[in-house]
């Protein structure tokens, strides 16, 4: 068993801290690394936080759109890639993944439904589940729905793409320890 998770981020985050005391090694990604054609990293799971669509926030938006051949060929061959909100209101912030994705910006508390049994959902492990901050929901997008709120919203989606996986999501919380743990470890890593 592995984990090494890459954290793409402008500069270092809190965030590691968190995906290593679950027992992986994090390694940061800032944007210029993630851009680069000559720049490799191996790893389990890639994680792309809250905001890295708002310029306020994050310069990230334009090295995930120049990485965005990288990006599918890492999960094709296995890897693991969680994306959570844009945090702001533009509609091609996803247009960098694999498959359409339409979000929302609408930040505030969703109480949460799970559509079915799905290993992902222990995202929200030891939360209110009456009231998940987020900071936004996806209205249309090429996924299944894993988690809706109250009113239909979707707010976690998944889709396999290749051998791996890729997750978005619109909690504007850290996920469990319990979901790092499984998310960020596995039995190899691949090639980014």
């Amino acid at each position: 068993m592995t984990g090494r998770t890459g954290l793409l981020w402008d500069n270092p985050l809190m965030f590691s801290r968190l995906i290593e005391d679950c027992g992986a090694c994090c390694e940061a990604v800032n944007p210029h690394m993630l851009a680069s054609p000559f720049w490799r990293g191996k790893f389990v799971s890639l994680i792309v936080p809250t905001g890295f669509a708002n310029p306020a926030y994050s310069n990230l938006l334009p090295a995930l759109r120049a990485a965005q051949g990288r990006i599918r060929r890492f999960v094709e061959g296995g890897g693991r890639l969680l994306v959570f909100g844009a945090g702001c209101s533009r509609e091609e912030a996803y247009d960098w993944l694999p498959f359409p994705v339409t979000y929302t910006f609408s930040y505030g508390p969703r109480a949460v439904n799970f559509n079915g049994e799905s290993r992902y959902n222990s995202l929200f492990a030891g939360y209110d589940l009456a009231a998940v901050e987020c900071d936004g929901s996806f209205p249309a997008h090429g996924g299944e729905t894993l988690v809706a709120s109250a009113s239909g919203e979707a707010l976690l989606i998944a889709k396999a793409v290749g051998e791996g996986m890729i997750l978005v999501s619109s909690i504007h919380e850290y996920p469990s320890r319990e979901f790092l743990k499984e998310f960020s470890c596995g039995e190899r890593e691949t090639l980014f």
